[in-house]
């Protein structure tokens, strides 16, 4: 996987239990609750994106595991955020 345009993603970035000052990434209108490393993997193969799976925790949550995906994406992690948030939440209804 090239190093060059790749962004990490943790699932408590969606989180909507979370504040943003407690780690979540996403508006609360896009954010779920408990997301896990599944459905992020999920969203990113729907999106067509090249990823790879991590078993690492976010340095913030050391204490709570949840894994981590690395994603070759060439534009804002912001934009590739939402794009996630979005395939996450229609997923889940």
């Amino acid at each position: 996987m090239p190093r060059k345009g790749r962004k990490i993603i943790y699932p408590s970035y969606f989180d909507s239990r979370l504040s943003r000052s407690e780690g979540r990434r996403v508006p609360r209108s896009l954010a779920v609750r408990k997301p896990t490393l599944q459905d992020v993997v999920s969203a990113l193969r729907y999106l067509s994106l090249e990823y790879e799976v991590e078993e690492k925790h976010r340095p913030s949550r050391w204490y709570r595991f949840e894994g981590r995906v690395k994603v070759v994406y060439q534009g804002s992690k912001e934009e590739l955020l939402k794009k996630v948030a979005e395939v996450i939440r229609r997923s889940r209804k």
